[in-house]
């Protein structure tokens, strides 16, 4: 898969409403290789791994050019090898928003970044309306501090009292 990634990212208010809502849910381990100019993520979700390279955005995090392929399971394990900085360590509940068009993806973190939910929602232009569920929160697209790749170099453990009570999980 290959195109533009255009998403909007939210805190998630405290409670397991996601969890209630949620149709599926996954584990996922993730680590980011070191480059310049893209990111580049290793990822292993349930039985299936993946490598992705996503561009850096000119639009404050809303979009990006994203390419993702499936590898075998070992390519991703040896990979990870080379990632820098750990593993992210999550896992991801899919929930269905209430306008039907859009689904959200609501990811709990573990190990350092305990305590930290957050959504995302993915659209098909920048533009584009969407009902996000009743749990979201406040928005953070383009805060740097709630991308996963940030995530490994600066946890959430050492800025959680940013966070408003309301969204610490």
């Amino acid at each position: 898969m290959s195109g533009q990634e255009i998403e909007r990212k939210f805190l998630v208010r405290k409670g397991d409403a996601y969890k209630r809502a949620a149709f599926s849910s996954s584990h996922i381990q993730q680590g980011y290789m070191p480059t310049r100019g893209a990111t580049v993520r290793i990822r292993i979700r349930d039985e299936k791994a993946y490598i992705t390279i996503k561009s850096h955005s000119l639009d404050g995090g809303l979009s990006r050019y994203e390419f993702e392929q499936e590898i075998p399971m070992e390519d991703a394990r040896q990979l990870m090898q080379l990632c820098e900085g750990g593993v992210i360590d999550k896992t991801r509940y899919l929930v269905k928003c209430p306008d039907g068009k859009h689904v959200c993806e609501v990811d709990e973190f573990y190990g350092d970044n305990q305590g930290l939910v957050a959504a995302e929602i993915e659209l098909g232009d920048v533009n584009e309306a969407y009902q996000g569920p009743d749990f979201l929160g406040p928005e953070v697209t383009g805060n740097a501090y709630f991308r996963n790749s940030h995530l490994l170099s600066c946890p959430y453990r050492l800025w959680k009292t940013n966070v408003p009570d309301d969204y610490q999980h």
